[in-house]
């Protein structure tokens, strides 16, 4: 058992503890999971020699899991955490070195120019150190304003800032983007001039997700065929063990988004998971591509889609149908339509 596949079963098993509202352990899952993906410890020895709690963040119950891990290939926790959850049993939890397996880069982060707390080139920088080939950097829109998004000016300034961070780096590309609202009419939080100005398009909804299922349905569709919608960011909205996501006619807006190329985004922190497994598969079968993103608020956040591989494996989902894996120059081509 490598410290990847093992990350990978901690991921999962946070996962279905938020479904059980059982935020505190999802946390210390979470944790652990990014821990053995930044240290990879050896985990054989650390069994061997009985040293698993020595391991940041590994207590005894954890080390329980770790321990089966190592022993079995298997866990019987996460097996039943399946069963009581309804999530498919069948397909066994995996992780694959991200760069390695061919992701080239992330299409959602944010920085300090919204609500991240790091510089548009700390991010650069540290997605460059992952091995990634190029970021887009998708700050917020105006609407909340809790959040100080940006609007047509800020924006404008922000390219500058973008410009000035590219050229202090070699073989890596950082794209200008925006994650716009998707407001209750359907319309975006900004101007179309503003929206065509940007290499990509990241359309939200992060507020009014309880409308009724007919004109939520509505507010997404529109938002799928507006010209400028690249992606559609964390497509329900919601936080498993917190808040239910947005209901709408799923198979008629994946639809819509598949004729028109909106690709639709698997969001990978891990409060959100959004689109889940089980939606990510309607959208597929509907003929819809997929992003795979972070949505990283810092630098250590990037590690958020190696604990989220899981997912679209779960959902049977082609690397050829994420546009992560798809080089600068192809992305470029996809994002012009």
């Amino acid at each position: 058992m490598s410290p990847d596949e093992a990350a990978a079963y901690m991921a999962e098993i946070a996962y279905h503890l938020r479904h059980k509202q059982d935020q505190h352990r999802a946390r210390a899952f979470s944790k652990v999971a990014a821990v053995l993906l930044r240290d990879h410890p050896d985990l054989e020895a650390a069994v061997r020699a009985d040293k698993l709690e020595s391991l940041e963040g590994v207590g005894s119950g954890i080390a329980r899991v770790l321990k089966e891990l190592v022993e079995t290939g298997g866990s019987e926790y996460l097996q039943r955490l399946r069963e009581e959850t309804g999530a498919a049993p069948e397909v066994a939890a995996r992780i694959t070195p991200l760069v390695e397996s061919g992701y080239q880069g992330d299409l959602h982060c944010h920085t300090d120019w919204s609500d991240g707390g790091s510089s548009v080139l700390a991010m650069a920088r540290a997605a460059q150190a992952r091995g990634y080939r190029y970021l887009a950097v998708t700050d917020h829109s105006p609407a909340i304003t809790v959040v100080n998004g940006l609007g047509p000016e800020r924006l404008a300034a922000q390219r500058r800032v973008i410009d000035e961070a590219q050229a202090q780096l070699e073989g890596f590309t950082i794209l200008q983007g925006c994650e716009v609202d998707i407001l209750p009419d359907g319309s975006l939080d900004l101007p179309d001039a503003a929206l065509a100005a940007l290499d990509l398009v990241v359309a939200s909804p992060h507020f009014k997700l309880r409308m009724e299922r007919p004109a939520m349905t509505e507010r997404m569709l529109k938002a799928v065929n507006h010209p400028e919608v690249d992606i559609v960011g964390h497509p329900t909205g919601r936080r498993p063990g917190s808040r239910a996501g947005a209901e709408y006619d799923f198979e008629a807006v994946f639809a819509a988004a598949a004729a028109n190329g909106v690709v639709m985004e698997i969001d990978c922190d891990p409060a959100r998971m959004d689109l889940s497994p089980e939606l990510a598969e309607v959208a597929f079968a509907q003929g819809c591509s997929f992003s795979l993103d972070s949505d990283a608020h810092a630098p250590d956040q990037f590690v958020y889609v190696d604990l989220a591989l899981w997912m679209p494996h779960r959902a049977r989902i082609p690397t050829e149908r994420i546009l992560n894996w798809l080089p600068i120059d192809r992305l470029q081509e996809v994002l012009r339509g």
